[in-house]
């Protein structure tokens, strides 16, 4: 559906949600959802890392006070670009100073289709065959990440030729961990998100997303589209920049769930993520991914992002996604693609629904808003 409606979990009123919208004339604003309604809590939070640098952030949200803004009803009609009205607010991505990071090859099915992408070199219409070959081998489901089974695995797979660079952060101790977006470039909920004009084979990819505090501490999670152009990364692994990292290309939202009594790392192991797509054309996909599935624990990602490098102003890490399409859209053999105008939603009971329409990304509404912009509107919004 578009425009999106009811974004918000099920559990809504008992769920602690944050979320930032653009205010005309202040930029950029921290708000709380509160009963239906956002609360602009910015005077007390300037940034949503402020508050998830906080030791306790849910508690801190809770008793946070503010302007209230309208309804979320509102606020949502007006945050599709070509039904906005610049004069009121419009949603954001819930995130802003925190580094985007995202997890691949952590399910097994995903795995295996990227090492079908690899022995492919990004040709879809050779896909169905490898496919074919791959599992006849190795079946559909795979050892845990470097345990004494995955390692005689990748033993027998050396043994005949078959490595890939995929089956190695798959099977071995080390799991892939990379860039998806700069700072401040996410999409959030009911915009449009970006796939390259150039690219003839790609997909959503829809993912439980944690934040997580400076200190390693997860402090929330949320949903995310790591949208992904298998072509692009088939021809080779060291394409991976240019395949996930696009104008509009990392979707995240609608709103960041801190982790409280009623919402604990658990709700994520537990999460079931569904996707609908919705083609102008009439086309019409659904997917499930379900977090039980997952390879490696969320924790223990979490943990390897801290391996080499810390992050002060905190991290959101996309979990990786179960969720590959391969029923052909159109022609037999050549599997799914995404068209202009798919409308692809997210959705997780806990977490709500993200929603976003797909365009060539140089269609998209261009990143202009830097981290110096950024700080400058704070710095103008105190002084007035």
């Amino acid at each position: 559906m578009w425009p999106p409606t009811s974004p918000l979990p099920v559990d809504a009123g008992a769920a602690t949600l944050v979320g930032r919208v653009w205010r005309p004339g202040l930029g950029p604003s921290v708000v709380a959802v509160r009963d239906g309604s956002l609360v602009d809590v910015t005077s007390t939070f300037p940034t949503v890392r402020e508050l998830t640098e906080t030791e306790n952030p849910a508690a801190e949200l809770r008793k946070a006070e503010g302007e209230a803004l309208g309804t979320l009803d509102d606020v949502l009609a007006n945050t599709p670009p070509e039904s906005r009205d610049p004069e009121h607010p419009r949603l954001l991505s819930p995130i802003d100073l925190h580094v985007v990071k995202a997890a691949g090859v952590t399910f097994a099915a995903s795995m295996l289709e990227r090492v079908i992408e690899e022995r492919v070199r990004g040709d879809a219409g050779a896909a169905a065959q490898a496919r074919a070959d791959i599992h006849a081998l190795i079946g559909t489901s795979t050892p845990q990440p470097g345990s004494p089974e995955a390692a005689r695995l990748r033993a027998m797979l050396v043994g005949r030729g078959l490595w890939s660079q995929y089956l190695e952060v798959g099977l071995g101790p080390d799991a892939e961990i990379f860039t998806k977006a700069p700072v401040l470039a996410t999409v959030g909920t009911a915009v449009d998100a970006g796939v390259r004009r150039d690219s003839t084979w790609n997909n959503p990819e829809p993912e439980v997303v944690l934040a997580v505090a400076s200190t390693g501490r997860i402090v929330g999670a949320t949903l995310g589209n790591d949208v992904n152009l298998r072509d692009i990364e088939g021809r080779s692994a060291l394409l991976l920049p240019q395949a996930k990292d696009n104008n509009a290309s990392a979707a995240l939202g609608p709103f960041l769930r801190l982790v409280d009594g009623d919402f604990t790392l658990d709700d994520v192991r537990r999460a079931v993520v569904t996707l609908t797509v919705d083609g102008e054309d009439g086309y019409h996909l659904d997917g499930e991914s379900s977090m039980t599935e997952i390879s490696r624990d969320p924790a223990e990602l979490a943990a390897q992002l801290f391996t080499g490098h810390s992050y002060p102003d905190g991290a959101v890490l996309y979990l990786g996604t179960m969720f590959a399409p391969t029923a052909d859209r159109h022609t037999p053999g050549l599997g799914f693609t995404h068209e202009t105008g798919d409308i692809v939603s997210v959705s997780s009971p806990k977490l709500g629904t993200l929603t976003n329409r797909i365009r060539p990304a140089d269609e998209c509404e261009p990143w202009t808003f830097g981290i110096a912009d950024l700080m400058h509107t704070l710095r103008n919004r105190e002084s007035s």
